[in-house]
């Protein structure tokens, strides 16, 4: 079986389950929706100063919402010693990493269709004023965390503590994804001009593909651990 075809075999089984079940995303939809309506009654809503800290609130949304995906990202190949079958499977094990990472990157840019538009609503802040360098934000963003939390996914998969551990050894190596993410975003939400976000973008892409070529190389050690 050739590299994308592996590729595409997993992200067909990983997204046809979901849409089965629907368990990744209503749960990360869930918990992010939850996580906005506690910052709405926290924040007065009536201040000028809530722009300023909107793309950080926005992001925190997400982040946790990525964190529950990421976590049942090998849930389903934990059961029944699947993970054992499927790296006996006639196919490239780096294969396995990109279509982990492709069906995780769009269950999370699913919920996050729903997130953002609540979003709007409940901060009366639209965060889309620069739509596609908002989407840029937003994607590079998403992938940065989602390329760092399959592989931690991924060396977690066999531990007890995997809920709780997944996210603690995730959140300080996605840091600087998340930081540049709101910076980025945050500065087209407060109407700064494009010199004062375009560099975050710049760093967000630098970061992106320095996790992605690294966690590319380390993953056939991890798995096979």
């Amino acid at each position: 079986m050739s590299f994308w075809s592996g590729v595409l075999a997993i992200v067909r089984k990983d997204l046809s389950m979901e849409l089965r079940g629907k368990e990744i995303v209503t749960t990360s939809f869930f918990f992010a929706l939850l996580t906005l309506v506690i910052f709405n009654f926290a924040f007065d809503m009536s201040s000028l100063e809530i722009r300023k800290s909107a793309a950080g609130i926005l992001w925190v949304a997400l982040l946790f919402a990525g964190a529950l995906t990421m976590n049942r990202s090998f849930l389903y190949e934990k059961e029944n010693d699947c993970l054992s079958a499927l790296m006996l499977a006639p196919l490239d094990r780096s294969s396995i990493y990109f279509g982990k990472l492709i069906s995780n990157l769009a269950l999370m840019l699913i919920s996050e269709v729903f997130i953002i538009p609540i979003f709007i609503v409940l901060f009366n802040i639209n965060v889309m004023q620069k739509p596609l360098y908002q989407l840029a934000a937003l994607l590079l963003g998403t992938t940065g965390f989602i390329t760092v939390g399959t592989i931690i996914a991924a060396m977690s998969v066999n531990l007890r503590a995997r809920e709780m551990l997944g996210p603690l050894l995730m959140l300080p190596v996605v840091a600087p994804v998340v930081i540049a993410a709101v910076e980025a975003s945050g500065g087209m939400i407060r109407g700064e001009p494009a010199e004062g976000w375009w560099v975050w973008l710049e760093i967000l892409i630098a970061f992106d593909v320095i996790y992605l070529v690294v966690s590319w190389l380390v993953f056939e050690k991890i798995i096979e651990e």
